[in-house]
């Protein structure tokens, strides 16, 4: 038994200091197997429960307080449970609404990630194919790679000038920054080395016609994330949401007094934790780049493309981004 408690205060401190360390890092996705039910509990990293103990906190006391107050000083009101059980039902659906929206924004997002992946996988055997001129080749695959890693820090913010140099060299790398949208400079880069090429008989027209194809696909693509990223949920359902949720669980004590009494605190608790809890996951859901620990794993998905073009030119593949204490970054 003693050995059980050490395993479970290990994991305790270690989910603590990784929740910690996630609030200093970019963007990250949780890994894990499903938990034991002992240390179902305890876990914190990936729980909305940091986020949101201000909260069921404040609930809970005035649960407690409202008890207190009917049970030793004057009588206070009570509702009805079943109203509530009425009120619960149309906030529940309110909250579902919202959260199968923001989920279908992430999803949407990983899918058009993986179509950028297959894109410029597209984009290496065609170039194999209709390019006769392997430096040009070479050079328009790096730049699908410096795409990928520029639209990256596009949506996160973030500068990726490290991430590019060694495929397009500084000077190129500064020229890309310098536009209010690189990526998209970087795809115009690409255009153009298919045009000279195309000049210069390097390329037929047919590939050219192929290879351009694929270019707008991946323009689309880029386009669609940042639709994403730029245009949020209506603010009128989060102000409705934010609202009711607020309302619900003021009132909740109220009803709580003759059904509960003195439990009626933790039972106020359970319900702020389902209802806050599922108000924050549906805010983290519905920025799939921003950075939240339910964000997108944007740099390992630039590895695989990196990976995919490294073998495609034959040279070594870089190591995949390791998995760190159920991390993915």
């Amino acid at each position: 038994m003693a050995g059980l408690k050490d395993e479970i205060s290990v994991g305790i401190f270690a989910d603590l200091s990784h929740h910690c360390a996630k609030q200093l890092s970019g963007p990250v996705m949780i890994l894990r197997e499903p938990p034991s039910s002992l240390k179902l509990f305890f876990i914190v990293q990936g729980s909305v429960v940091p986020a949101i103990l201000g909260k069921i906190s404040t609930i809970a006391l005035l649960a407690l307080l409202v008890v207190a107050l009917d049970y030793f000083f004057v009588p206070l009101p009570h509702i009805s449970i079943a109203a509530m059980g009425i009120f619960g039902v149309a906030l529940s659906l309110f909250l579902g609404f919202r959260n199968n929206a923001a989920y279908d924004r992430w999803w949407e997002a990983r899918k058009l990630w993986g179509s950028l992946i297959a894109e410029i996988r597209n984009l290496a055997r065609q170039t194999s194919l209709f390019v006769r001129d392997d430096e040009a080749r070479q050079d328009i695959l790096n730049h699908a790679v410096a795409f990928a890693h520029l639209h990256r820090g596009f949506l996160r913010k973030t500068d990726v000038k490290d991430q590019i140099v060694p495929f397009i060299g500084a000077d190129k790398a500064d020229q890309l920054q310098s536009f209010r949208n690189p990526a998209d400079a970087a795809l115009r880069d690409i255009a153009e080395q298919l045009s000279v090429l195309a000049d210069r008989k390097r390329i037929d027209g047919f590939g050219q016609m192929t290879l351009s194809g694929t270019l707008s696909s991946l323009a689309t693509a880029q386009a669609s994330c940042e639709r994403i990223q730029t245009t949020p949920l209506p603010y009128v359902y989060s102000l409705l949401v934010r609202r009711t949720t607020y309302l619900y669980c003021g009132l909740l004590p109220f009803a709580l007094l003759e059904a509960t009494g003195w439990f009626a605190p933790v039972f106020a608790a359970v319900v702020a934790y389902v209802f806050f809890g599922l108000q924050t996951v549906t805010n983290e859901l519905e920025r799939p780049f921003h950075d939240l620990q339910n964000g997108l794993p944007l740099d390992a998905l630039c590895r695989t493309i990196e990976t995919s073009v490294a073998e495609a030119t034959g040279k070594p593949a870089p190591d995949p981004v390791p998995v760190v204490n159920h991390v993915l970054s």
